[in-house]
């Protein structure tokens, strides 16, 4: 049990999660480790149709990633993706075999 603004709820909080490293990878996927320890593969190819992400078809932009505060981003941060989306949607790989 956790207590959140005099509330109480069962169980235990959800960890907040943070990405702490990313690189980019050959077509349009990301390797990205958590602050969980926990490191995945996110493919982007899905997401290049929306009009928010389109700019990362360019292969060229897509490899200019970094993280701001926890968040990966491009082009000065007006293109992001929240943290939970890559975790929720990532594919979990030994760190051994993708780094």
């Amino acid at each position: 049990m956790y207590i959140r603004d005099g509330i109480a709820y069962a169980g235990e909080p959800a960890p907040v999660i943070k990405v702490s490293g990313v690189r980019p990878l050959e077509n349009h996927r990301l390797w990205v480790r958590f602050n969980t320890g926990e490191v995945k593969i996110f493919d982007f190819t899905s997401l290049l149709g929306q009009t928010a992400f389109a700019p990362l078809a360019d292969e060229e932009i897509f490899r200019q990633v970094y993280i701001d505060y926890g968040v990966t981003v491009w082009l000065d941060g007006n293109i992001d993706i929240a943290p939970e989306a890559l975790y929720a949607q990532g594919k979990a790989v030994d760190e051994k075999i993708s780094a």
